[in-house]
């Protein structure tokens, strides 16, 4: 079953205190680095200052979690460094400034990463008298709707040649959403962000830099609510918003409900047309 309502809406909310960054399965063997997702998920993730970010090794071989690029020795293990971290173990780091923080595995140094650390809430544009989002010029801003009626609310950057791109996610009115995200330009993946959670509804995630200032589509695929499995809610379903460039003026966006044990997926697709 489909379900969805399209409207246009102003959301830009920021909620990285805490991430989980995985090693892929594997990735004690070259290769990782040539797949879509990378040699850690997810391959560029966002943190706030201050925040949480928590390595975990779920491969079977020890790896290292080692601040600075490999091929500039001067920025090794700067900020953090893991040593060796055993299968099924886990090192936590909290960023204090803002930046992009490459990251790597000194074991396997084909195992890249990027960690980027913003301000807290650095995307908000609070209007503190009646609490409600400022609308921002040149933001694409779009909805739709998971079939349980909770509302799906983006709110984007411009993808422009050679920059990072922000896409900030709203679940109206819903608590410890869990969902993954992907960022494709032109076919090519520009982020992966599996297993997001977001305590309060609302995430901020940033690709990596764009080859192209061409449009790009966001696919969210909902995980379910809760911290704790089993997880409730429409596991499963994907809305995807497509041609997501705002100077053009138009978003199309589809809801996809996606069982979780078919393999075919019922789509509706509508326009929408952002309002600025």
């Amino acid at each position: 079953m489909v379900a969805g309502i399209i409207a246009t809406t102003p959301a830009a909310f920021a909620d990285h205190s805490e991430v989980t960054i995985e090693t892929a399965s594997g990735s004690g063997a070259p290769g990782c680095e040539d797949t879509a997702e990378g040699c850690y998920i997810p391959n560029t993730a966002t943190i706030d200052v201050g925040g949480k970010v928590i390595f975990s090794n779920t491969d079977t071989a020890a790896h290292t979690f080692t601040s600075g690029d490999p091929t500039i020795p001067e920025t090794v293990q700067v900020l953090f460094d893991s040593s060796l971290v055993m299968a099924g173990n886990t090192y936590e780091w909290s960023p204090t400034e803002a930046g992009d923080v490459p990251y790597f595995c000194m074991v396997h140094p084909w195992m890249q990463g990027l960690i980027v650390v913003q301000e807290a809430e650095a995307e908000e544009a609070m209007d503190e008298h009646d609490g409600e989002m400022m609308d921002m010029e040149g933001a694409a801003t779009a909805t739709g709707m998971l079939s349980d009626g909770t509302m799906v609310s983006i709110w984007t950057t411009t993808p422009t040649k050679g920059e990072m791109m922000e896409i900030n996610v709203e679940f109206d009115d819903a608590e410890h959403v869990n969902h993954d995200l992907k960022v494709t330009q032109n076919g090519n993946t520009v982020l992966d962000d599996k297993g997001a959670h977001h305590h309060d509804g609302k995430g901020a995630h940033t690709t990596k830099a764009l080859s192209t200032s061409d449009p790009v589509n966001i696919t969210i695929t909902f995980q379910g609510y809760g911290v704790d499995d089993p997880k409730t809610g429409p596991i499963g379903e994907q809305v995807v918003f497509s041609n997501v460039v705002p100077e053009f003026g138009t978003i199309a966006m589809m809801v996809l409900a996606v069982a979780i044990i078919s393999i075919v997926a019922v789509t509706a697709k509508s326009r929408v047309i952002p309002r600025f």
